[in-house]
């Protein structure tokens, strides 16, 4: 495959990985982050910045240290897995999440944020 194809192609479906977790990630929260940051909630934003920050840190890795692009697909599909488990498990130690960023708490939203950076990072590692 030419050179020019090959890079539309690994683009496109990381972009499309990145969408698929936004969608999957805003509908699993026990909030609307969209209506929220609509609203101005900063804490929300903060929250879904760190998660899309985190999950694409980690897709950037599986990019560049992954040669073949079903093995990329594996790679990003895991990366997501543990994106979203990690941020279940932190929201459940961290009982009072919901309410928390509904309430516009933007300490509450760079926790989850970070947690999200974090494991963002330690995936990226992880890949190389």
């Amino acid at each position: 495959m030419p050179a020019i194809l090959n890079y539309l192609l690994h683009l496109a479906t990381a972009v499309a990985l990145v969408m698929a977790f936004f969608v999957i990630y805003t509908r699993l929260t026990p909030f609307n982050e969209v209506a929220l940051i609509r609203g101005g909630n900063h804490a929300a934003a903060l929250s879904l910045a760190g998660a899309l920050i985190g999950f694409s840190l980690a897709i950037a890795s599986a990019l560049l240290h992954t040669r073949d692009y079903y093995q990329f697909l594996e790679w990003a599909a895991g990366a997501m897995l543990i994106q979203i488990l990690v941020y279940y498990v932190a929201t459940r130690l961290l009982k009072m999440s919901k309410e928390q960023i509904e309430a516009d708490n933007s300490a509450f939203g760079v926790l989850l944020g970070a947690i999200s950076l974090s494991i963002g990072l330690v995936n990226a590692g992880a890949l190389s």
